[in-house]
């Protein structure tokens, strides 16, 4: 019996690489990104597509996409999914629920990546099966120059720069890469990342960020590896604003703030009383050691002052979450009291 697989036509209905852009207000932005993608080398062989996520946009992203979409002449698809729910994880995740693809690329609505970045992320993946998620290596396209004092806090702006060769990351030393640029194999993703993070990221009053590391870490808990991969270039067009005082320390905050929650998931259930502790009583010194060393310059060095910030909100990360969770659990309660009222309303009634 001829094997199917080997059919031409069922091969080309193979989708083999998805590009993810989830966006928020990105009409300006969008236009350079998928200016990008068209300009793609090396893809002629593949059977692709662009799906633009867009989180409940209040400009004019969703005509644009349309637009675009009623001048489509190209081999590939673009489509517009729409994801109410604010938050670039809900954004992520509902672009992989929606990828056709075998591997997804996700890109922010700021990410410019060079012109064979798709065929080195498929090149990737056919070289590393054991690979679940492989990083871009990310420059930064800065509106304002940052001094060279920055250097250290760059990457918490999704600056990815580790050298020309490809390695694993090691989770419990350097952590996980940012999203931005991340390329993942789509069934990876669907079998072991839950469509709703604990980490949901910087949403309206959540001050909770790193829910990027949180998505990669369930897939490295699941066995797959996770790369940097040189080869897949992306230039990431950080505003000026981005590098001011006040946006800066917001971030390490919440940085800080999803600390305690990472630190345990590496961990296994016996490990987590003796070593909290442990890392409790050390982040204690850490913060009161940095603020003796750099008291004099907080308010003058914006560098000091962020890690002074990620220090202080990692020693209250644990009670944070606490209470978060706590708060998480009120409300199902009694969203399950008034669902269970609402239910023997209508049944008596």
């Amino acid at each position: 019996m001829e094997n199917p697989v080997f059919k031409p036509e069922l091969k080309m209905a193979l989708i083999d690489f998805t590009a993810v852009i989830p966006t928020y207000n990105g009409e300006l932005r969008l236009p350079v990104v998928i200016d990008q993608l068209l300009h793609q080398t090396g893809v002629e062989n593949l059977n692709w597509e662009i799906i633009v996520v867009d989180n409940n946009s209040t400009d004019a992203t969703a005509t644009l996409i349309h637009k675009y979409q009623q001048n489509w002449y190209h081999p590939f698809q673009l489509k517009y999914i729409f994801e109410a729910e604010q938050g670039a994880a809900f954004a992520r995740s509902k672009g992989v629920l929606e990828a056709k693809g075998e591997i997804v690329g996700f890109l922010d609505d700021d990410n410019l990546p060079a012109h064979n970045w798709i065929i080195e992320a498929y090149k990737f993946a056919q070289e590393h099966p054991r690979a679940g998620a492989w990083a871009s290596q990310i420059h930064g396209n800065f509106e304002v120059e940052p001094p060279e004092s920055f250097k250290p806090i760059l990457f918490y702006l999704a600056i990815t720069e580790r050298g020309d060769k490809p390695h694993i990351y090691e989770a419990c030393r350097k952590g996980f890469p940012p999203s931005a640029g991340l390329v993942v194999r789509r069934n990876v993703w669907r079998d072991n990342v839950p469509i709703r993070l604990f980490l949901i990221g910087r949403v309206g009053s959540s001050m909770l960020g790193s829910e990027d590391a949180e998505s990669l870490l369930y897939i490295h808990k699941a066995g797959w590896e996770i790369w940097y991969n040189p080869a897949m270039v992306v230039n990431h067009i950080i505003p000026s604003w981005r590098l001011e005082r006040n946006y800066l320390i917001s971030l390490m905050y919440g940085v800080g703030l999803a600390r305690y929650y990472l630190r345990m998931q590496l961990l296994k259930s016996w490990q987590r009383p003796l070593l909290f502790l442990i890392y409790f009583i050390n982040d204690i010194r850490k913060a009161v050691l940095h603020f003796l060393l750099y008291r004099r310059v907080l308010k003058s060095d914006i560098v000091a002052a962020c890690k002074m910030e990620r220090l202080i909100a990692t020693v209250i990360s644990p009670f944070y979450l606490c209470k978060m969770a706590f708060k998480k659990w009120l409300f199902s309660i009694t969203y399950d009291a008034e669902l269970k009222s609402e239910l023997d309303f209508k049944i008596l009634g």
